[in-house]
């Protein structure tokens, strides 16, 4: 990647940042991500630090985010990559909606992992999981930050 933010980027730039980066990045985490957190909850389910629901919260997560990734990818970013920024404001205002929703979820995943803190006796496979759920966390804030924060204050302000 450029050494150029990627708030700087021209808009064609960005859309393709955020699907090389984010939506290419999520599809990738979340499978692997529910893997560990079915084998963890499987093995330490009754270890009072476990996060019990945790593997059907990411499978809701990855399912509400596909939805979403694919809105953006065959409607709102060819929208806007015709130029079309005004008009995009109905889709916009989805995506925000649903950008909330997966502040929401995230909430619930911190909650759920004492905030991504495993406890001390976990095992390497817990460690594992709760390292890819940090990394996934920040992505997913910073991907709905760029969005909501740079590529849609632009469409709408063109």
């Amino acid at each position: 990647m450029n050494a150029i933010a990627p708030d700087s980027l021209p808009q064609a730039q960005l859309i393709e940042h955020l699907l090389q980066r984010y939506h290419a990045r999520h599809r990738e985490q979340l499978p692997e991500l529910i893997r560990l957190a079915s084998r963890v909850e499987q093995v330490h389910g009754h270890h009072l630090a476990c996060p019990n629901g945790l593997a059907d919260l990411l499978r809701d997560i990855e399912q509400e985010l596909e939805g979403h990734m694919l809105k953006e990818e065959q409607v709102l970013f060819p929208m806007l990559q015709m130029g079309m920024g005004p008009q995009a404001a109905p889709p916009i205002q989805v995506m925000r909606f649903e950008h909330e929703q997966h502040n929401q979820a995230l909430e619930q995943l911190l909650a759920l992992t004492n905030r991504i803190q495993p406890p001390n006796d976990a095992c390497n496979t817990w460690r594992a999981l709760y390292q890819g759920l940090e990394v996934f966390h920040g992505d997913l804030l910073e991907h709905i930050h760029l969005e909501n924060d740079v590529l849609f204050v632009r469409a709408l302000t063109a």
